[in-house]
C-alpha cells in the first residue's frame, strides 16, 4: 500500500507524530506504516515558540533522519518557511518525503487564499508524487470557522492540486461530517476527545493524526516520574535502556548504510 493509498483504506489511518529522531524509532518500533512531524514538537524540542518560522532548519535535519526508516515520512512544514512559491517547491523537491503538510496561516492568522494555492500549485509542478496534506487553519484560530468559508479554501487547495485536507481544531461531530461531505479530498483531523477512530469514520474522516498530543504527553510524563520518585510512589514502568540502546545502534547502521 503506498501512501496515497493509505487515506483510501478501509478505515482511517493514524499518522503519529515525532518530535525528534527517538520518537520516530519508537513509533516505527511499534508497527506504524507512516509517520508525521509535529512542528509544535520539534520547535520545542529546542526551546522556540511554535509557528514563527524558526524551525526549518530542526525539521529539515529530522526528517532527513526519518527518510532512512522503513515507513512512509510525511513532514509538517508549516507555511513552507517561505513567502515564495518556488522556494517552498524547491524545499519540499529535496526532502525526499512521502507528503508535506502546508498550512494557510502565518503569525496566526489566516492568510489569503491566493498564497497558498500559489505555494501548493508550485510543489505538485516540483515534486508531483508528493501527497500535499493541505490544511486549512480558520478552526484553529476561530477566524472564518464555518463549513462554508473551510470549504471555499479547501476547494481552492483541491483545485491547485492538493491531495488532503486538514483542519485541526474542528471537534463538533456534526462539523466534521458537513467538511467530509464538502470536501472531494480525503479530510484529516487532529484526535478529538471522546470520539474514536470507528466515530471518526462514521463521520467521513480519511486520517486521524496525533499532532503535538504526544509530546504533551510524554513532556507530562517525565515531570510524573521526577515527582512519583519525590513522593515515595511507585515509578512507571517503561521500555529498557538496552531496548532503548538497541534501536538507537540499529538507527546508526542504518543511516551508515546511506
Amino acid at each position: 500500500m503506498t501512501f496515497r493509498e493509505l487515506h483510501y483504506a478501509d478505515e482511517p489511518f493514524l499518522l503519529p507524530n515525532a518530535w525528534d529522531v527517538g520518537s520516530a524509532l519508537a513509533f516505527a518500533a511499534a508497527g506504524f506504516p507512516a509517520i508525521g512531524t509535529t512542528s509544535f514538537g520539534v520547535n520545542a524540542a529546542s526551546g522556540r515558540p511554535d509557528a514563527q518560522g524558526a524551525g526549518r532548519e530542526a525539521t529539515i535535519t529530522l526528517i532527513r533522519a526519518m527518510t532512512v526508516l522503513p515507513v512512509f515520512v510525511t513532514a509538517d512544514i508549516e507555511d513552507g518557511f517561505s513567502d515564495d512559491p518556488a522556494e517552498v517547491a524547491g524545499l519540499v523537491a529535496g526532502l525526499g518525503v512521502d507528503g508535506v503538510n502546508l498550512e494557510d496561516s502565518a503569525a496566526g492568522r489566516l492568510v489569503d487564499p491566493a498564497i497558498p494555492v500559489a505555494k501548493i500549485a508550485a510543489v505538485k509542478r516540483a515534486a508531483p508524487d508528493v501527497f500535499v496534506n493541505a490544511r486549512v487553519d480558520s478552526y484553529w484560530f476561530h477566524e472564518d470557522d464555518t463549513v462554508e468559508a473551510v470549504t471555499r479554501r479547501a476547494l481552492a487547495y483541491a483545485d491547485a492540486g492538493a491531495d488532503g485536507v486538514f483542519v485541526p481544531g474542528v471537534t463538533d461531530p456534526g462539523t466534521i461530517a458537513e467538511l467530509a461531505a464538502a470536501i472531494p479530498l480525503p479530510l484529516n483531523v487532529l484526535v478529538v476527545p471522546g470520539l474514536t477512530l470507528d466515530d471518526l469514520q462514521s463521520l467521513g474522516v480519511r486520517r486521524v493524526s496525533t499532532g503535538s498530543l504526544p509530546y504533551r504527553v510524554a513532556i507530562d510524563a517525565a515531570v510524573e516520574v521526577a515527582q512519583a520518585i519525590q513522593e515515595r510512589r511507585d515509578v512507571p514502568s517503561a521500555t529498557s535502556y538496552a531496548a532503548s540502546q538497541q534501536r538507537l545502534l540499529d538507527f546508526a547502521r542504518l543511516t551508515a548504510s546511506e
